[in-house]
């Protein structure tokens, strides 16, 4: 089918597109560019070996995304498209209220205005309110989150359930990510932060690259097993087949699943396995936690595992390795 991707020049979306591909259905991107990179689009597209069209724009134009889906024949939206910094969203509210609530509202209307009626939401674990081990779908999710871009997504979620019992024909998966990680095997496309890295991950590749100075670990003295925070981290390529997965699985109503692994790694154990694949220890100092950094976030997968047909087959020791041949091949990433 053909499926527009909004936001998908970005790290999940691009990988996601490589899936599409490999699955045969025909990939049209939308995406603004504001936080992603035309190149990442151009490898995606040689990695799959089909042409993958990329529209500069936004996804908050409705009249634009509508132009979009009847150009390109579209029977399928997942949407990518938002602001996705827990930090920055706390810094700057307004904008994430405005680019992640408007992209969604607009490119649910312009379905509903050329009858396409299949949606793939990408939400995340924020939505849930109380953090822990092997979160199943039914734990409390609620707008009374500790940051904005949680919220964000939990509002989003209400949006689709309430689109959904508006017009029964109307089918939406909703994809709740764990801790996105790695890159694609090729060390063509990966993570490609802007500045100062926000995840683990990208932060480590440039440490043992030598571009910072050390890693800093906020607290070691949680209730864990070795102290750091634990968090459930899912190969970034697992992540998007997980999407192909829904898409195929589309059926009326809502259907919210994680999309995890299952198995914990504390913030030491990925430490561990990047000193195992560079081959040397990495410099690193201890810090005091970060305000609403929880212990412990984990997913159950078992619905995504019954319903989709989907599980996890990467490992964490998968993840790294693609990540530093990712980091290794593209020290300035997409810049050259």
């Amino acid at each position: 089918m053909g499926v527009l991707l909004t936001g998908g020049a970005g790290f999940i979306g691009s990988h996601t597109a490589i899936a599409l591909a490999a699955h045969g259905h025909e990939v049209v991107i939308l995406d603004d560019l504001s936080n992603a990179s035309e190149e990442a689009v151009t490898r995606a597209s040689r990695i799959a070996g089909v042409e993958m069209p990329l529209i500069a724009g936004d996804a908050s134009d409705a009249e634009l995304v509508g132009r979009v889906l009847a150009e390109h024949r579209i029977d399928a939206v997942i949407h990518f498209a938002g602001l996705k910094a827990v930090g920055e969203s706390v810094a700057t509210p307004l904008a994430y209220y405005r680019v992640n609530l408007l992209s969604a509202i607009a490119t649910l209307e312009a379905m509903a205005a050329h009858g396409v009626d299949r949606f793939v939401f990408s939400s995340s674990a924020t939505v849930y309110e109380q953090p822990g081990e092997l979160l199943r779908e039914d734990a409390p999710v609620g707008i009374a989150l500790a940051n904005p871009y949680g919220r964000t997504k939990a509002m989003i979620e209400a949006i689709v359930a309430d689109a959904s019992a508006a017009d029964p024909r109307l089918r939406a998966a909703v994809l709740r990510y764990f801790n996105p990680v790695g890159a694609h095997e090729s060390g063509d496309i990966g993570e490609d932060p802007k500045g100062i890295p926000n995840n683990l991950m990208p932060f480590m590749a440039q440490v043992a690259a030598g571009e910072r100075e050390r890693l800093r670990i906020f607290g070691d003295d949680y209730d864990t097993a070795d102290g750091t925070g634990v968090r459930d981290y899912i190969h970034v390529m697992d992540l998007a087949e997980g999407h192909v997965a829904a898409l195929e699985a589309l059926e009326p109503g809502v259907l919210t699943v994680n999309l995890g692994t299952g198995v914990g790694g504390s913030v030491l154990d990925v430490l561990r396995a990047f000193e195992r694949v560079v081959g040397r220890e990495l410099p690193v100092e201890v810090v005091e936690r970060r305000p609403g950094d929880a212990p412990v976030s984990t997913a159950d997968p078992t619905l995504a595992r019954e319903r989709l047909g989907w599980q996890a087959k990467r490992t964490l020791d998968d993840a790294v390795r693609d990540a530093w041949r990712w980091q290794q091949q593209n020290p300035r990433g997409y810049r050259g």
